[in-house]
């Protein structure tokens, strides 16, 4: 039965507001049905179905399978605990475009809600809706609407009805599109077919998949053309797999589809409560140590210690070196006979809370008797950012409870940019830090190039003069690898061609195309240099005009690209979830060779900021202003980040470019993962290893890639993430 364009365009509306209204509900009344078998569409499920299954909530993972069919690499996040998200890149065979390869490589997104519980007493299954490929070009585009039933500990059973190629219908395809559209109207259209599988957990290791599907993976576009993939269409709806885990993160997998055509699938599932090392391998901290009694310490109690101008001298050197050996810099400190205050850069320890919760023992160690109130003041880039104000007695009482009780007795504020009588400590600044390291930088999501990558040796260096001015550098040397020089695409032919390096440096004219500057899409004039290259050399200065209102200058060769002036401003008190910022940047072009020659190009570009973080980990933020080519608009980005340091996120840009303007993928959007490299290690550790896949550089949209912008630096010690990660107070 055909539906009506009214019930289609029903369905088109309500499903995304069910994805974002069904996706914050936090009061459902069970756990999600949870799978950890991923599909060859990399979310859970079975070998090409669905099933209305949930990854563990937090878990990113990646899957990769291959068949006669094609390879589909996927990206998988379990963003909230109803709600799965993939990012695909997949070789296609069997379908020729421009470049008659036999293959395209095609990008797409899906998205899965799991709106219904399962009643594991009774006989209500768990129910799942989907968007598969709902905003590339559509090779994969389908809907579905699946059930999933546990009949025993070991034996699940899922089935659904699916449209497009969930019911063998594919969609046509427009040879015009360029990607990045909805296509909300094609949502649910041409008729449904129902599908199954059912799973059987053999044992903790081995699992076996057999499903029903319509799928006959073909592809129609609207010029005519008609492309079986592969060599033939399944020779039956019957799929059959087995999956094999090895440790608790890793899958391996062999599956047949339709009896004749076989593939492999790896997969790997990260979740950030799931650390290598739960506990860590930091040294045990410091016990809080009591204070003596008033008849065993008088002069201590009476604080006329304090009148001795060598007391603080002699405290503040024991303290800064029981602190140094914490990982931490003690850069100033306050004292008198009843209060301390220190101002403290924590240096190891992901978590700020933990950072706090480690001085205020060593305090209890380094203080006279009399000193009852501890002031600990949060430092970034040397600027004060929080300050906890805890009494020394609670500290003493409740250090074998849990870190809730702490919390509760402690009091955070906005710092002072100073406060009366802070001493600064002996031989902190200047202060010269340097590494060496290699690096490795990874293409992905190339239409054209496919998976490249460049290796080779990094040397950084920063020299603080003085607190909140910085001098940083970076020198890289290239080893190897096939991220070579080269122009951007040549206009008016065949998509694959480009422009040679030596082409493009030489003629002007070529810098733009349509009136509109090449500030990204000639990135890759930036690679390729086996000569040493200067990617960054700044000068920064960092202030705080009032007790929440922060800045930044920095100067210099600011990214590999691009090279002037950025100044920013914040606005973030310590216990608001909302801060405003704004940042202004006059650039300039830099030449190829990322040295200290410049290009004819530059611009003065910015925007303005609002940031909000909710209390569940999420912080959304919205950025309008003008990008580097002109163009104005917007960028929306919401990040999820978990109490040992996650991240991860997602962004879109819309600018007044229109998509034909702006090229392959109509708008620029992208994901970003940060992880600290502390959860693998189990050292702790303030590194991270980041990560911004986006499948195209182009010039719409494009944004300034400065270092040490405000918000990360000091959403830090502020409320929402300091109470975030509270738990790690006594660890």
């Amino acid at each position: 039965m055909r539906r009506s364009r009214t019930i289609r365009r029903l369905m088109a509306t309500t499903l995304p507001a069910a994805l974002l209204f069904g996706s914050v509900n936090s009061t459902a009344v069970a756990e999600p049905l949870k799978g950890d078998q991923m599909s060859t569409y990399g979310l859970a499920g079975g070998i090409d179905t669905p099933t209305a299954q949930m990854l563990e909530d937090g878990t990113l993972g990646a899957s990769v399978s291959w068949s006669e069919y094609g390879r589909r690499t996927n990206i998988v996040f379990q963003l909230l605990p109803r709600l799965t998200t993939v990012l695909r890149y997949s070789r296609v065979e069997g379908i020729n475009d421009y470049r008659n390869d036999g293959y395209i490589s095609d990008r797409s997104f899906d998205l899965r809600l799991q709106f219904l519980d399962e009643d594991q007493d009774g006989w209500r299954p768990a129910v799942a809706v989907g968007l598969q490929d709902f905003i590339g070009t559509g090779v994969y585009s389908g809907e579905y609407i699946v059930a999933t039933k546990t009949v025993t500990p070991k034996v699940s059973v899922s089935a659904g009805l699916g449209w497009g190629v969930l019911a063998g219908k594919n969609r046509t395809i427009d040879v015009d599109d360029e990607g990045g559209t909805l296509n909300a109207g094609d949502w649910f259209s041409g008729g449904p077919k129902p599908f199954a599988s059912v799973s059987w957990q053999v044992n903790d290791k081995l699992n076996l998949v057999a499903e029903y599907s319509n799928d006959k993976y073909q592809a129609r576009y609207n010029n005519g053309n008609f492309f079986q993939q592969g060599d033939a269409e399944p020779g039956n709806n019957l799929n059959l797999a087995a999956y094999y885990r090895f440790g608790e993160s890793y899958q391996a997998g062999i599956y047949s589809i339709g009896g004749e055509t076989f593939g492999m699938q790896v997969s790997i599932a990260l979740n950030p409560r799931e650390a290598p090392y739960p506990s860590g391998l930091e040294k045990a901290p410091a016990p809080v140590r009591p204070r003596p009694a008033l008849a065993a310490d008088p002069d201590g109690w009476a604080g006329t210690w304090a009148q001795d101008p060598t007391a603080q001298p002699a405290i503040q050197q024991a303290l800064g070196t029981a602190l140094d050996d914490e990982g931490q810099i003690l850069e100033s400190m306050a004292l008198n006979a009843n209060r301390a205050e220190v101002r403290i850069r924590n240096q190891r320890y992901i978590s700020q809370a933990e950072a706090i919760g480690r001085t205020a023992r060593l305090m209890t160690r380094a203080l006279p008797p009399s000193v009852e109130t501890f002031v600990i003041t949060s430092t970034a880039d040397g600027v004060p950012t929080s300050s906890v104000t805890l009494r020394r007695s609670d500290v003493e009482r409740l250090e074998n409870t849990e870190a809730s009780q702490i919390a509760a007795v402690a009091q955070l504020t906005d710092a002072p940019r100073s406060a009366p009588g802070l001493v600064r400590t002996p031989d902190v600044y200047p202060r010269f830090r340097w590494s060496i390291q290699p690096y490795w930088d990874l293409g992905i999501f190339s239409a054209e190039d496919g998976l490249t990558n460049e290796v080779g040796a990094e040397a950084s260096a920063s020299y603080e003069l003085r607190p909140g001015l910085f001098l940083t550098g970076t020198l890289r040397q290239r080893v190897f690898g096939d991220i070579d020089q080269r122009g951007p695409g040549i206009p008016g032919v065949q998509r694959g061609e480009y422009y040679s390096a030596k082409e493009y440096e030489s003629n002007p004219d070529l810098a733009s195309y349509n009136g509109i500057p090449r500030v990204r899409s000639d990135t890759r004039m930036y690679t390729g240099n086996t000569s040493p290259v200067i990617p960054e050399l700044t000068l920064a200065y960092y202030a705080k005009a009032t007790d929440n209102v922060y800045a930044r200058v920095t100067g210099g060769l600011l990214e590999r690209a691009y090279g002037g002036v950025s100044a920013e401003v914040l606005w973030k008190p310590v216990n608001s979830p909302l801060a405003f910022g704004a940042e202004i940047n006059r650039v300039r072009k830099r030449d190829f060779d990322q040295l200290f020659d410049f290009r004819d190009y530059e611009v003065t570009m910015g925007h303005v900021s609002a940031y909000y973080e909710f209390s569940n980990g999420f912080t959304a933020q919205l950025d309008v202003g003008k990008y580097l080519a002109g163009d104005k608009g917007a960028t929306v980005s919401l990040s999820r980040e978990f109490a040992n340091g996650w991240r991860i996120g997602a962004y879109a840009t819309k600018t007044d470019l229109s998509a034909e303007e702006f090229g392959e993928g109509s708008f620029d959007k992208g994901i970003t993962f940060s992880i600290p490299l502390g959860w693998a290690t189990g050292v702790p550790t303030r590194e991270r290893v980041s990560a911004d896949l986006r499948s195209l550089s182009r010039d719409g949209g494009a944004q300034l890639n400065v270092n040490g912008r405000l918000y990360d630096r000091i959403r830090d010690s502020h409320s929402v993430e300091l109470y975030e990660g509270w738990g790690r107070f006594w660890r």
